[in-house]
C-alpha cells in the first residue's frame, strides 16, 4: 500500500488543473460580495491613497543643523562676589551653543579655595568621626571633597567631628540663595537657526524669514503669527512647556525644544513650514526628589603674586535646552515610469538629474535651487 500511495503521489505532479467557477444565482450572496468589495476599494481610496497618502515616496532621513545664540545682560550683588555684571560668557554653558545649551540661573559661589588641609563639610556622612583611627590617612572620603590625614577634628566639649582631609579649602559651601541670582535670565532671548535639507529630493530650507531687513532679527519675537522669526523669549519657552520659570530657576531643569517639518513637497516649498512644541524633559512631578533639578559645578583658578594656586568654585543651577529636530518630506511618485516598464531604471536615474550651473542657463535642464521643490524640475 505504501508504494501504490507514493506512486499515485508522484503521478499526480503532472497533472493538469484548472479553475473552475460558479456563478451562485443569489441576490443576498451578490450583495454581500459587492459589499465586500466596495470596503476593500473605499479603504484603499479613502485611507491607503487619500488620509495615508499612500502615492506619494517619502523621505525620513532629514539631515538637520542648529545654531543657537543668546542675548541679555544680569546683575547680582552678593557677599562672595559684590557688584557683578553677567553677560553670555559667563551665563551661557557651553558659549558655542547647537542643538543642547545650558543657562545659568542660580550658584552657589566657594571663593579663594587653595590646596591646604582643612575640616570634611559635616554634609558628608564618610567624612564624620569619633577618633583619629575613623580617618584612615590617604583614604579618599567617599562623596567628599579631599583625602583624610588620619586625623579627626572636633569643637570644644564635642564627642563628633569630621576628618581632617587634603582638599582645595575652604570646602564647598551647602546653603544656596533663597532666590535664584539670576531671575531676570526669564528675559533673556535665544536665537535658533534651523537648516534642513530631504536629501532624496534635493530639497532644503532654512526657519528664518528669507529677508534683507537687518533690523527684523533685532525686533521679532517667535509667535503663532510670526512663524518664521527664530527668536524665543526664554520665560515664554518655559512658559509654553508648562513650568514658571521662577520656580524652576531655584533648582534647574531640563526643556525639550521639538522642530516638525513634515512638508508635502508636491505643494509649494512656502507650505513647507516649521512647527514648534515644548516640554519639560526631567522629573518635574516627583515632590521634593533629591535627583530633581540641574547642575554642575565648574571652577576658575588663578595664582597670587607668590605663585600660588587659587580658585573659585561654582555651583552652577540653571536650565538646559535641548533642540530636537525631525520630520519627513513626501513627494508624488511616478508609479507607471519609475517601476512598471522596461525601462525603469532609466527613468529612476535621469528622475533627479543635476546639471552644473553655467553662465548661459539652459531652459530644458534646470538646477534645483535651495529653496526649489522637486515638482519644478519639469522633466519626467
Amino acid at each position: 500500500m505504501g508504494q501504490v500511495a507514493w506512486k499515485g503521489l508522484f503521478l499526480s505532479l503532472f497533472d493538469y488543473k484548472t479553475e473552475k467557477y460558479v456563478i451562485a444565482k443569489n441576490k443576498k450572496v451578490g450583495i454581500l460580495y459587492r459589499v465586500v468589495q466596495l470596503s476593500i476599494l473605499a479603504y484603499l481610496v479613502g485611507w491607503v491613497f487619500v488620509v495615508k497618502k499612500g502615492y506619494q515616496d517619502t523621505d525620513t532621513s532629514l539631515q538637520s543643523s542648529v545654531i543657537t545664540k543668546l542675548k541679555g545682560v544680569a546683575f547680582t550683588n552678593t557677599s562672595e562676589l559684590g557688584e557683578r555684571l553677567w553677560d553670555v560668557a559667563d551665563y551661557v554653558i557651553p558659549p558655542q551653543g547647537e542643538n543642547v545649551f545650558f543657562v545659568m540661573t542660580n550658584l552657589i559661589v566657594t571663593p579663594n579655595q587653595r590646596q591646604a588641609t582643612c575640616p570634611e563639610s559635616v554634609s558628608i556622612p564618610d567624612g564624620l568621626c569619633y577618633k583619629d583611627g575613623d580617618c584612615p590617612e590617604g583614604e579618599a572620603v567617599v562623596a567628599g571633597n579631599g583625602v583624610k590625614t588620619g586625623h579627626c577634628l572636633k569643637e570644644r566639649d564635642s564627642i563628633r567631628g569630621t576628618c581632617e582631609i587634603l582638599a582645595w579649602c575652604p570646602v564647598e559651601k551647602r546653603s544656596k540663595p533663597k532666590k535664584p541670582l539670576l531671575a531676570s535670565a526669564e528675559n533673556f532671548t535665544v536665537y535658533i537657526k534651523n537648516s534642513i535639507r530631504f536629501p532624496k529630493f534635493k530639497f532644503s530650507k532654512m526657519n528664518v524669514l528669507p529677508t534683507d531687513n537687518e533690523s527684523y532679527l533685532k525686533s521679532c519675537r517667535y509667535s503663532t503669527e510670526h512663524p518664521y522669526c527664530p527668536i524665543f523669549l526664554l520665560g515664554n519657552i518655559v512658559r509654553w512647556a508648562g513650568s514658571d520659570f521662577q520656580e524652576m530657576a531655584m533648582e534647574g531643569g531640563v526643556i525639550g525644544i521639538q522642530i516638525e517639518w513634515n512638508c508635502d513637497l508636491d505643494k509649494a516649498p512656502s507650505e513647507c513650514n516649521p512647527h514648534y512644541s515644548f516640554s519639560r524633559l526631567d522629573n518635574n512631578f516627583a515632590e521634593k526628589s533629591i535627583s530633581s533639578g540641574y547642575n554642575f559645578r565648574f571652577a576658575k583658578y588663578y595664582r597670587d603674586a607668590e605663585g600660588v594656586d587659587y580658585r573659585t568654585l561654582i555651583k552652577a543651577y540653571g536650565i538646559r535646552f535641548d533642540v530636537m529636530v525631525n520630520g519627513k518630506g513626501a513627494f508624488f511618485c511616478d508609479l507607471v515610469l519609475l517601476y512598471l516598464i522596461k525601462k525603469s531604471n532609466f527613468y529612476r536615474g535621469k528622475k533627479y538629474e543635476e546639471v552644473k550651473s553655467s553662465s548661459r542657463k539652459s531652459l530644458s535642464s534646470p538646477t534645483l535651487n535651495g529653496n526649489q521643490s522637486p515638482d519644478q524640475l519639469g522633466g519626467l
